[in-house]
């Protein structure tokens, strides 16, 4: 069998390859794609070119071995349909969700996979935002009738701000861009423009600082900011990967008198700390979930032909008004 997939071939270009797609073995699956989600963190940074090539796609997915040397395959946001299954776990004519690059036949392992099958599939798109959003509301802890800040109000940020706020927090979201701003409302989650934030914190906190700031800017400037907002021993979770971007940062007096810390967030793994209560499976089951339960088609604002995926990752590059999530058709 032969399938067709895109690949990052230079920064900012993208091509098509054909591939031999072997027969699922035991354990596996062959899904045919219906719809693949583009992801504006990680996998735009590859398309930038602004990854380390040395550094390896994801170890812990079977789909995404190798590293970011052109050209590649990357991705990790396919839904179709299960044509055959090798997994007694998951039937054929299933809908399901797997972590693997944009490619319309492939074959992949069943534990790499989720079924989807209460969940519309251009829904089922954001399955991995809405996991990594569900991971960076864990890492920040209890934070029941505590203000929060969260900076940056892209699908990630929109969907940790929403999750904090059903966990009990006082959050508030920061954005540049209007329309990001707007579809956070629209979430429920109050809004503001970045000149706004440090007023909004002084009325919050009578002058005091917020417990936690969470950096999903993907912006090194944003870091030095989210810094100026907190209150003593209180905490940036940076849930950005800045890619091969510097970061400076004022880590002098206040920085240190204060006890600010900066910790990092990613969903790859589970803390040790968390451990004893979660694992990879419970939180796949609890992002199946809320993909159910969260007014995501707020997010997917925008769909591209597979044979035209060169526009959907120039629209995101852009930063186009209005998109917020791009998924190619197939």
């Amino acid at each position: 069998m032969k399938g067709r997939v895109l690949r990052f071939v230079a920064p900012r270009r993208v091509g098509y390859a054909v591939v031999d797609v072997l027969p699922p073995a035991d354990g596996e699956l062959l899904v045919r794609t219906r719809w693949s989600g583009i992801s504006g963190g990680t996998e735009l940074l590859a398309y930038r070119g602004e990854l380390d090539p040395d550094s390896a796609r994801d170890e812990t997915i079977s789909s995404l071995g190798g590293r970011f040397e052109y050209p590649f395959a990357y991705g990790y946001s396919c839904v179709g349909e299960v044509v055959t299954s090798h997994d007694d776990d998951v039937p054929e004519g299933a809908a399901a969700f797997a972590f693997h690059p944009h490619q319309d036949l492939f074959t992949v392992r069943g534990t790499d996979a989720v079924i989807i099958d209460q969940v519309d599939g251009r829904i089922a798109t954001l399955f991995p935002l809405v996991e990594t959003a569900l991971q960076v509301s864990l890492d920040a802890g209890p934070r029941l009738e505590e203000p929060v800040v969260i900076l940056g109000l892209g699908p990630v940020g929109i969907l940790t701000a929403a999750l904090l706020d059903r966990a009990g927090a006082e959050v508030v979201g920061v954005d540049p861009r209007e329309d990001r701003r707007e579809a956070a409302i629209l979430f429920g989650i109050p809004a503001v423009n970045v000149s706004e934030i440090g007023a909004v914190v002084e009325r919050l906190t009578s002058g005091a600082g917020v417990p936690l700031v969470v950096d999903a800017t993907g912006h090194p400037p944003a870091l030095a900011r989210a810094l100026e907002l907190l209150r003593h021993e209180g905490e940036v979770l940076v849930c950005s990967w800045y890619g091969t971007k510097d970061v400076s940062l004022p880590l002098g007096r206040e920085f240190h008198r204060r006890r600010l810390q900066i910790r990092s967030t990613q969903v790859s793994t589970i803390p040790t700390h968390l451990a004893g209560k979660w694992d990879v499976q419970r939180r796949r089951r609890v992002a199946t979930r809320l993909l159910t339960e969260l007014p995501l088609k707020l997010l997917t604002t925008h769909d591209v032909a597979f044979d035209r995926a060169a526009e959907a990752y120039a629209a995101l590059d852009r930063g186009d008004a209005g998109l917020m999530h791009v998924a190619l058709r197939y």
